[in-house]
């Protein structure tokens, strides 16, 4: 019992009480990505898997108000994992939960709701996966106070430089220990930046990962007195943070996006779902690039994506199709590179689902590939090709977002006003601010 895979609620108590597990801990996020956890002892586990456990919603962001704030976190067993940083004696597990109004329904307001709403929706159009494989990169700093790299390495670079090395092998360890298949680790471009490549999988089950890796990366840092940080761009002059998101949609035990007839191997499917991200990227930004530092990252000439074309070799471009290769008709896919590791996973796979599901339903065309480098390309050849850019701040997107009926029906209008509100606050309290740059600039000449 103790190696499989806990399906139900009998199985994971038989494990707790066989490996006497002491401390179970629920876990769910908020509206904007962060995990939130508390504690229930052995004891109390059966109750939980019986009526969930209550909760005050109001001090959580984006939840509901004081005046209707009791929340019900109902744990997931099929998430049950062992915590591998915690003491193996009297050990400590976790298990994601659903949020339920004391009604017993799904709260609206659930990020993981959200994307089962999304998943739905792909599931009655005749899709019975959507696979997602994101590329989540971030930085190891010395300490959380500031921004002192570990190494000068730069990318797949394996030297003494890289002092990361020890610390990626134990979280990928660790990682494997919660059930996460790890496909690559490698140092990446920027100073002391790394990247660890979890295998795709189903979109709710890797948004529950991309969760937990974070977690993980962070507590690893910490266990060898350093900070991980997956903050889009915590250095100026180097390589910001990404989270380059493969995608691909399976009908009927294969992959809806394959056509072996096609010149660029793309079914009608694959090229719809394509041109409704493309069409709906400057509207989803705010959800992928959610934070006023991630749009430091969206800028030419950083390896991150800003202009709306796709390609199948052009990196600069916010939409790539990796080359086909014979035999290797399933690993078809697009690839997302303009969304950054700091974002709710599962606000992001919703809206890029639903933006998707978009395109195949009104059979959006897409546009002739980009192969060219679009950084070179001045901005009236830019208006002349029809190539939109995303916004440049989060003040921009916010607004964007603001007016898209898209989101509005992939959140849900209760998730989407706070949403919203949130991120205008955000960028209000940064638009009033007065920065070393302004200083350093104006006050010694105005």
């Amino acid at each position: 019992m103790a190696g499989q895979t806990p399906l139900t609620a009998a199985d994971v108590l038989a494990i707790v009480e066989e490996q006497k597990i002491r401390f179970i801990r629920l876990w769910f996020t908020d509206i904007v990505g962060q995990l939130k956890s508390f504690s229930v002892g052995r004891d109390e586990l059966a109750d939980a898997f019986d009526g969930g456990m209550g909760f005050d919603g109001s001090s959580i962001t984006g939840f509901n108000a004081i005046e209707e704030s009791d929340m019900i976190a109902m744990p997931d067993p099929s998430t049950f994992k062992l915590l591998p940083w915690r003491p193996q004696e009297d050990g400590v597990a976790r298990m994601f939960c659903d949020i339920l109004t004391p009604e017993g329904t799904p709260y609206e307001g659930d990020p993981r709701y959200i994307l089962r709403r999304a998943i739905e929706r792909a599931e009655r159009m005749g899709f019975e996966n959507f696979f997602v494989g994101p590329e989540l990169e971030y930085f190891y700093f010395k300490d959380s106070k500031g921004t002192e790299v570990l190494d000068e390495g730069g990318y797949f670079d394996l030297t003494t430089l890289d002092a990361g090395s020890d610390l990626r092998r134990e979280t990928v360890l660790a990682l494997e220990q919660l059930g996460i298949r790890v496909e690559y680790s490698h140092h990446e471009v920027g100073h002391s930046q790394h990247e660890i490549d979890m295998r795709y999988a189903d979109a709710l089950k890797m948004a529950d990962d991309c969760m937990t890796y974070r977690i993980t990366v962070k507590e690893y840092a910490l266990k060898y007195g350093h900070h991980a940080t997956f903050m889009p761009k915590p250095m100026f002059g180097q390589n910001g943070s990404g989270m380059h998101t493969h995608q691909s949609l399976f009908k009927d035990g294969s992959n809806a996006f394959f056509d072996a007839s096609d010149e660029y191997y793309l079914s009608a499917t694959g090229k719809a779902f394509i041109a409704g991200q493309l069409r709906h990227a400057r509207e989803m930004s705010s959800v992928f690039a959610q934070w006023v530092n991630s749009y430091k990252r969206l800028v030419p000439g950083y390896e991150a994506p800003v202009y709306v074309a796709w390609s199948r070799r052009n990196r600069s471009a916010l939409v790539r199709v990796p080359m086909y290769h014979p035999g290797k008709e399933e690993s078809t896919r697009m690839e997302l590179r303009c969304p950054d590791p700091a974002c709710n996973p599962y606000l992001t796979f919703a809206v890029l689902l639903h933006a998707g599901l978009d395109g195949i339903e009104h059979g959006y065309e897409l546009p002739e590939p980009m192969d060219r480098n679009l950084y070179n390309l001045g901005a009236e050849e830019r208006r002349r090709l029809g190539i939109e850019q995303l916004p440049e701040t989060l003040g921009e997107a916010i607004e964007v977002t603001a007016e898209s009926e898209l989101v509005l029906r992939a959140l849900g209008e209760h998730a989407f006003d706070r949403y919203v509100e949130i991120k205008r606050r955000e960028w209000e309290e940064y638009r009033v601010q007065v920065t070393e740059w302004e200083l350093n600039r104006y006050l010694p000449v105005i």
